[in-house]
């Protein structure tokens, strides 16, 4: 058993303290004041701020790498491709990880890019192991979609459809739309795949989607597409997520409505990337939380690597507290929140006994620019300690 003592501990559960918390068997203890240290490695963290591991809610790490030309997370082809898995191309051992665990991150949400108008299935993935299977947390963990510049630009210039925002709806409606009519066919074979004479990957793909039991994670950047991803889910009854969302805080009445719905949450960032592209021309960057926050909308903040590299997480929030964001919405935005919007906060996101024991402790305020992470725990194993 492991036991961290003195520490402030910001469980993003219960009001922040001073005291304790042990760790067994890869799993959190015990969080209290004066907890005992017979037969434990004690460390002293004395002036440090402990908090749960930080979740990147959307990300490409791993499949787009480090350092290199290798860019696995597009298949540009065909622009519906729901039948590619973040899984297969992830690279373990992608530097990013590592630089990851250096500031505290412990999960990310990964897979496919915005090139295509669905792309495949993400992952949530720890940021440390040697294999895809010993870093899973759960896969899948949502289903990607893309709507405005990115597949209308890649595929206008390949000279195929879609060429417009138009195509693009019509083409997202008729894949699922074709995958509801696989649903109704797979029940008369009991769901036997294999026994079907015209068994398609890719509408198998969607029928979690469609059914109700994975989410649609939609990148969207324009106030119209945002409506448009909304005005389509609720078509077919599906959930869904809104990533990025640079407008929505001009349509804040949709996005409470559809909230209160089948939404399951608002992922935005990165906040401190260039607005090098044109549907970004109105966005608010670090002055974004806010705004939404104001309109009683809770969301996560992500860092889209490579768009934003990990050491970046941490400064974008603190910037949006210094724009009127409360601390403690800040925090849980890339813990707690984060991991409820990803349906992984029975495993991660609190300082919580029962969860993983995925931990980062601070050499002071974790949103005070001068503090460094001193010591990452993934599993309750540490992964990384600043020398």
């Amino acid at each position: 058993m492991l036991v961290l003592k003195n520490g402030t501990l910001m469980t993003m559960c219960s009001k922040t303290f001073k005291g304790d918390i042990a760790v067994k068997e890869g799993k959190i203890a015990a969080v209290d004041y004066g907890l005992p240290t017979e037969n434990a490695q004690v460390r002293d963290v004395s002036g440090c701020y402990i908090m749960p591991g930080i979740i990147d809610a959307h990300s490409h790490i791993g499949l787009q790498e480090s350092g290199t030309r290798e860019t696995d997370h597009n298949e540009k082809a065909n622009p519906i491709s729901p039948q590619m898995r973040a899984i297969d191309a992830i690279n373990p051992q992608d530097i990013a990880f590592s630089e990851s665990r250096e500031v505290g991150i412990t999960t990310c949400a990964t897979g496919p890019g915005s090139i295509n108008l669905i792309g495949g299935t993400f992952a949530a993935v720890k940021t440390y192991g040697n294999t895809v299977e010993n870093m899973l947390l759960k896969h899948p963990v949502a289903m990607k979609a893309a709507l405005g510049e990115n597949p209308k630009f890649r595929y206008t210039e390949m000279g195929i459809s879609p060429k417009s925002r138009l195509a693009s709806a019509a083409i997202i409606r008729a894949a699922l739309a074709a995958a509801v009519e696989y649903d109704r066919k797979a029940e008369l074979y009991d769901s036997d795949y294999l026994q079907m004479p015209d068994r398609n990957l890719g509408l198998e793909a969607l029928l979690p989607v469609i059914r109700g039991d994975l989410p649609l994670k939609i990148h969207v950047h324009r106030a119209d597409d945002i409506a448009t991803a909304i005005r389509i889910a609720e078509e077919f009854n599906i959930h869904f997520t809104l990533d990025h969302c640079s407008e929505g805080f001009m349509i804040t009445d949709r996005l409470l409505s559809a909230l209160s719905k089948r939404c399951d949450g608002i992922i935005i960032g990165p906040l401190m990337n260039y607005k090098r592209k044109l549907e970004c021309s109105k966005k608010q960057g670090v002055k974004l939380p806010k705004l939404l926050h104001d309109a009683g909308i809770e969301f996560a903040i992500c860092t889209d690597f490579p768009e934003m590299i990990p050491v970046c997480m941490m400064p974008q929030i603190a910037l949006s507290v210094t724009e009127g964001l409360p601390e403690d919405t800040a925090l849980k935005a890339v813990t707690i929140t984060a991991a409820r919007i990803l349906g992984i906060s029975d495993r991660v996101g609190s300082l919580e006994v029962g969860k993983d024991a995925d931990i980062a402790v601070f050499s002071g305020h974790p949103l005070d620019y001068r503090s460094v992470c001193l010591m990452t725990l993934i599993n309750g194993k540490i992964v990384y300690e600043r020398k």
